[in-house]
């Protein structure tokens, strides 16, 4: 392995809480952490989650649907109900420190995913068989296939260089063709990623994304207040898509704020979009369409070229997917409007974000990043010191460029979980049912007066948790019951019915819990585990252990019926 890929490998295992696993384990999580991260972005994962263990030739799988990794078939049912469709992608990796690429291992990657959604005849572990079916629930839902068939993705990452060898892409050209030919797909790529892409994968995911370009045909807006510049005119859509795509001409995804950057797929709006395109009259195109709205940190011009760094594309993502989508038909008369505003200010961030997103259709829980109670709490969180600190994400992104440990990062939906876990006693919510655990935000949790010790308590136990699984003191089939641990560890520090989420009790007994988990974690969640261990006869499946069944035995252990609290 060479210095850079070494050097890089150990700063991804250090931010991910991995450095005392082998060099193989951690190449495969590194691999499958930039090679997915291309395709879904929306929030933090754990790329130990998708690793299923080189089975069937393959290291990691991910299932993506409607911008959503799924890891269980309710969710897709979930998905389903609040869409009215689906749109999914699959992610294969297969992770090898060699210095080379081998053609046998080009073939055995794609015989194994054409087994997977095939006839199943090679012999899969655990891991395998749950993605094959969530890959199965996907594929009876076709009807419902509204934006196309699946798209399907193929890895093969090694520590070498890749320099086109005319018969590894041959056998990578095979198997494409194989997947193409069943009909299934809309879209099939083999990626080989040798050192220089990883290199290339691992600065896109962890440094903000800058971009040269000309902007002449603008006009400066002055005297805006805590806005350094604002430019508002229109350019080329290909010099367009060269700010939102990357190097090899895919939208980059982590450029869009979460709640705009969906693909909605070729509804009428989008179809009136592409039909102009494709008529005689696409220089039409600036004069028809409401245009793009980026937000930069960072700004600066020479002329007519601007050099823009640290920036969000907070409107226009329908137009930018269908502007790449249709990259054939541009031509220089295709033109768009384009506001970009330099703000250092959150505030400014904000308030612009929150306007152009009204625009769209997008539920009111997901604009919860710019309430004031998730400024709160992203402020309690960061007032802690040393090893007791978290840094709650209250907006995908938004610690990116700045270097923090990746695994003490909290995520917005993570934290959901956790809190409706332990506090509000449903941990079989989390993932089987999470609508309906984000539906009561604002209701029963997440409110302005709310007290922000529980928050806290609950993240900084299930970060506590993801360290025992990392380091192996818990077993990783103990991951699915994940947030059953999480309500037992504290019906351990707690037994008792819960105050309401905004007493002064519950701050004062939430600062108990604090100091517990503080000083004894290992020792309180392993007792948990064992709890759940029991309550579950040692059945480990997420069928069985993601069930309210689950949940009420949990409660029973300690003498409680299940109840909020």
């Amino acid at each position: 392995m060479d210095k850079i890929t070494t050097a890089l490998l150990t700063e991804f295992s250090k931010e991910f809480g991995i450095t005392t696993l082998d060099e193989a384990k951690r190449f495969e999580q590194f691999a499958t952490y930039l090679t997915v991260r291309r395709h879904y972005s929306e929030t933090a994962f754990e790329p130990d989650e998708l690793i299923v263990g080189n089975a069937t030739g393959i290291d990691a799988i991910a299932v993506i649907v409607n911008n959503n990794l799924v890891t269980d078939v309710d969710t897709i049912n979930e998905l389903l109900a609040i869409n009215g469709f689906i749109d999914a992608t699959f992610v294969f990796v297969q992770a090898d420190r060699g210095a080379g690429f081998s053609t046998a291992k080009t073939g055995q990657f794609g015989f194994g995913v054409k087994d997977f959604f095939g006839e199943g005849k090679l012999k899969r572990n655990e891991e395998v068989t749950n993605a094959a079916a969530l890959m199965t629930a996907i594929f009876d839902l076709a009807g419902k296939f509204k934006k196309g068939n699946p798209a399907c993705y193929l890895y093969y990452v090694t520590t070498g260089k890749w320099s086109g060898e005319a018969d590894l892409q041959a056998r990578a050209d095979a198997e494409i063709n194989d997947l193409k030919n069943t009909g299934n797909f809309r879209q099939v790529e083999f990626h080989f990623v040798g050192a220089d892409n990883i290199q290339k994968l691992y600065n896109q995911a962890k440094n903000a994304i800058q971009r040269e370009f000309l902007f002449p045909q603008r006009t400066v807006i002055q005297d805006i207040a805590n806005v350094k510049e604002a430019h508002l005119g229109y350019m080329g859509a290909k010099e367009f898509l060269g700010l939102v795509c990357d190097d090899e001409g895919e939208i980059v995804k982590s450029l869009f704020y979460e709640n705009v950057r969906d693909w909605y797929g070729y509804n009428q709006i989008n179809e009136e979009m592409r039909t102009t395109l494709k008529s005689e009259n696409k220089d039409r195109f600036v004069l028809m369409n409401n245009g793009i709205t980026i937000i930069a940190k960072s700004l600066a011009t020479t002329g007519h070229k601007f050099t823009m760094g640290d920036f969000q594309v907070v409107n226009g993502c329908q137009t930018s997917h269908v502007l790449r989508d249709n990259i054939d038909l541009l031509t220089d008369a295709v033109r768009i409007p384009v506001r970009i505003i330099c703000t250092p200010d959150e505030a400014v961030m904000e308030s612009i974000i929150t306007a152009t997103n009204r625009q769209t259709e997008v539920s009111q829980d997901q604009f919860f990043a710019l309430n004031p109670f998730a400024k709160k709490l992203e402020a309690y969180f960061r007032s802690f010191e040393g090893d007791k600190q978290l840094y709650y994400e209250r907006r995908a992104h938004q610690y990116d460029s700045q270097d923090i440990p990746r695994n003490r990062i909290v995520g917005h939906q993570n934290l959901v979980r956790a809190v409706g876990a332990m506090f509000l006693g449903e941990p079989h919510r989390t993932t089987r049912n999470y609508r309906a655990l984000a539906d009561q935000i604002g209701k029963n949790f997440f409110s302005e007066t709310d007290r922000t010790e529980p928050y806290y308590v609950a993240a900084f136990a299930a970060y506590q948790l993801e360290s025992l699984f990392r380091a192996k003191y818990l077993p990783g089939k103990y991951k699915a019951g994940r947030h059953h641990i999480l309500l037992a560890a504290r019906l351990l520090m707690d037994k008792e019915k819960l105050p309401p989420m905004n007493s002064a009790d519950m701050r004062k007994r939430a600062e108990a819990m604090i100091e517990s988990v503080w000083e004894d974690p290992n020792s309180i969640l392993v007792k948990a585990a064992t709890i759940v261990n029991e309550v579950a006869d040692e059945n480990w499946q997420r069928d069985h252990i993601r069930t309210q069944p689950i949940t009420d035995g949990i409660y029973a252990k300690f003498g409680r019926k299940r109840g909020v609290a």
